[in-house]
């Protein structure tokens, strides 16, 4: 990826707000030899004022790249990605980190780039917008989704490397369909639910009240609420099956809390809540059994790529990539049993 072992890496951002911009500020801090670009003038100047080369003009930011990391709205990442691949060699490696994946993901195949394109979401954020809200320890700890093809393991085990060392994240392989309908349930159905329960409470006669006696339990629930209007709408509708499905069985479940509080079960909503708890209290609390597996680079991908995917979706993760001229090494970590 990079000219020698001691020679920094080589890589760019398109499109520099609070995910591509995070990224720009770990890149630079970490010492890699990184430059930005983004369409809008203001954002290439705040850049420049904190000290990240920005380009002028998007070609002049990814010529000559090992890597580029693509952000922008999601509508904006087919074409990004088809300008971005003219523009580089066969050997830069390129990622989005777009929210959804199976669009993109097929755009791509279809484009020929799957050899050099690896799907990406980082699985953090914060309800603030733009380089201003950027931060270079956005990344630490959090899951970093990677979508692998058969024919692109070369690129994904390239990347892996880069997302747990220089960010120090945790990757998460899985398949792009598969992806969209995890988060349709883990990310995309909150901003429904924070989106209804905020504007209920903006529509109620009551609303100055709810503000004054707002606790935690509504800020939490209404936290991303607060994010770009434009960015969720891009979001859900971008996953739209996928959120629509994952939201019938969000309203399946309400409904049974419903009508256990209409005949006044209460039974019934101890035991829904109790069933509830448990997913909230594995957010905190999960164990994890550590796994070493090795693959030969030069065979057939098939139980690599298997794999990898069985991983992601048991709700594991890997810390390390290790690659010879041989064989890759993985370090994962997987769900202790219950």
């Amino acid at each position: 990826m990079v000219d020698g072992p001691d020679a920094p890496l080589r890589a760019a951002v398109v499109g520099t707000g609070l995910i591509g911009g995070s990224i720009l500020l770990r890149l630079h801090a970490a010492g890699a030899d990184v430059i930005g670009w983004d369409p809008d003038e203001a954002t290439r100047r705040q850049a420049r004022s904190a000290g990240v080369p920005m380009a002028e003009r998007l070609i002049d930011a990814v010529a000559g790249r090992d890597l580029v990391f693509l952000g922008g709205p999601l509508p904006t990442l087919p074409a990004t990605l088809v300008e971005v691949a003219a523009a580089t060699g066969a050997q830069c490696l390129l990622t989005d980190v777009g929210s959804t994946k199976a669009e993109l993901a097929a755009y791509a195949a279809a484009q020929g780039l799957t050899r050099r394109f690896v799907p990406g979401h980082p699985m953090a954020g914060t309800d603030r917008a733009g380089l201003v809200a950027a931060l270079p320890e956005l990344f630490d700890g959090a899951a970093w989704v990677l979508c692998p093809a058969p024919d692109g393991l070369a690129a994904f085990r390239r990347l892996a490397v880069v997302i747990t060392e220089v960010f120090a994240a945790r990757v998460v392989p899985m398949a792009a369909d598969r992806h969209d309908a995890v988060v349709a349930l883990a990310s995309h159905v909150p901003h429904l639910l924070a989106g209804a329960l905020a504007g209920a409470a903006e529509r109620s006669p009551l609303r100055d009240a709810v503000r004054a006696l707002a606790a935690g339990s509504f800020r939490d629930g209404t936290r991303v609420a607060g994010t770009p209007p434009q960015r969720t709408a891009n979001m859900l509708t971008g996953n739209r099956e996928q959120v629509l499905a994952a939201l019938a069985e969000v309203t399946a479940y309400l409904d049974e809390l419903a009508a256990a509080l209409r005949a006044g079960d209460g039974a019934t909503l101890r035991a829904r809540y109790a069933e509830a708890g448990t997913t909230r209290r594995a957010l905190a609390a999960r164990l994890y059994d550590e796994q070493t597996r090795s693959f030969r680079t030069d065979g057939a991908p098939a139980d690599e790529m298997t794999w990898l995917c069985e991983v992601g979706a048991s709700g594991g993760h890997l810390t390390a990539c290790r690659t010879t001229p041989t064989t890759v090494s993985y370090s994962a970590h997987l769900p202790h049993p219950t």
